[in-house]
């Protein structure tokens, strides 16, 4: 008896799985990575406009300043948030309670069968 091997099914590299979502635990901490990388674009944005170059400035130095950033984003997100996080974390929870707790079904009120007057 030969066991013939099933074929491998083509994905789309996209997750059904929303159990994750569902925890509010989880969706904090969405919300607390998404800040810490606006927070970390927005301190690149500032390192890039600036008014001139220093001294020491090379590729070591871009480096550990790219990593302290980095950690300083990190930090503000987690103890000082600027509350894009938690907007993101507000909305997500509002859909998934949608998706979850559909709409009760309205009764609909027929109009009255005299065209709605009365003598």
């Amino acid at each position: 008896m030969t066991d013939i091997p099933t074929p491998i099914q083509p994905t789309t590299g996209i997750s059904t799985d929303t159990s994750r979502l569902t925890s509010n635990a989880n969706l904090k901490k969405a919300g607390q990575q998404f800040e810490a990388v606006f927070i970390n674009m927005m301190l690149k944005s500032m390192r890039q406009a600036s008014l001139g170059d220093g001294l020491l400035d090379g590729k070591n130095t871009e480096t550990f300043r790219d990593m302290q950033d980095k950690q300083v984003a990190e930090s503000m997100a987690a103890h000082q948030p600027i509350g894009i996080g938690k907007a993101m974390t507000d909305f997500l929870a509002k859909s998934q309670k949608a998706l979850q707790d559909p709409p009760a079904p309205t009764s609909a009120v027929s109009p009255p069968a005299d065209g709605g007057t009365s003598s």
